[in-house]
């Protein structure tokens, strides 16, 4: 299927290699070009400002200007139009105020281009036969593939992404240097966790908190831990567990 690709990062090149032979447009061209060549096969670079159509548009920017490039790109779509920028309720909506008359997908690959395959949630607004052969293609390649709504997918990712991520690199900040051979079994889980966050892109995890939050939610439940005398602290503790 004949696909533009809005984007040029890792999770653009994943879903290239997942359709094949895609085009990139990206505000940087040389980014798309490199895009093109990391893809291989036909995949080529499309300047960004064109109106020429494509049977399937997928936007793969960073979350704060998905709704922005779905205004200016999803009505180059002429079957499809798709994204996989990570979050779905503002994306879906922008997709189906620009796009009435086309199928409309959300995909979310739960994992880093690197980690694939994996689970993709996966939002089909308006379904047909073109979001039935990305779904075949998705399970082709190895994926497994959860049906959400978009509401479903972002409350979720509140605690997924949001506070998960939180917490970890509020221990890593916390956190000072131990001596060898006084780590704890607990204590190496989370510096293996607090390196594998802090070990890619800042500008992600900060989009991420933005539309998700999360931060906050961690910072009133420590609070109550700090402040909490020792009968507190148990019945928090119990919480916690249940």
């Amino acid at each position: 299927m004949e696909t533009l690709i809005v984007g040029a990062g890792e999770m653009g090149r994943w879903f290239g290699r997942l359709v094949g032979d895609p085009a990139f447009a990206d505000r940087d061209p040389a980014a798309a070009e490199a895009a093109a060549e990391a893809v291989g096969g036909d995949a080529r670079a499309v300047p960004l400002d064109s109106e020429a159509p494509f049977e399937m548009v997928c936007i793969a920017v960073p979350i704060p200007a998905a709704t922005g490039a779905i205004t200016r790109q999803a009505p180059r779509a002429e079957r499809a139009v798709v994204d996989v920028t990570g979050v779905m309720e503002p994306v879906v909506a922008a997709m189906k105020d620009v796009a009435p008359d086309v199928e409309r997908a959300s995909l979310h690959p739960l994992f880093s281009a690197a980690g694939a395959p994996g689970n993709v949630a996966v939002a089909v607004e308006r379904g047909g036969p073109a979001t039935e052969w990305l779904r075949g293609r998705l399970r082709e390649a190895g994926n497994e593939l959860v049906d959400v709504t978009p509401e479903e997918h972002d409350d979720a990712m509140t605690t997924v992404q949001g506070r998960v991520h939180a917490a970890v690199l509020a221990f890593a900040l916390a956190a000072e240097d131990v001596p060898k051979g006084l780590e704890t079994p607990v204590y190496e889980d989370l510096k293996a966790l607090a390196e594998r966050v802090t070990g890619n892109t800042p500008r992600v995890y900060a989009d991420i908190q933005d539309a998700f939050d999360g931060a906050s939610d961690v910072a009133r439940e420590a609070q109550k831990l700090a402040e909490a005398d020792h009968p507190a602290f148990e019945a928090l503790y119990e919480d916690a567990g249940r």
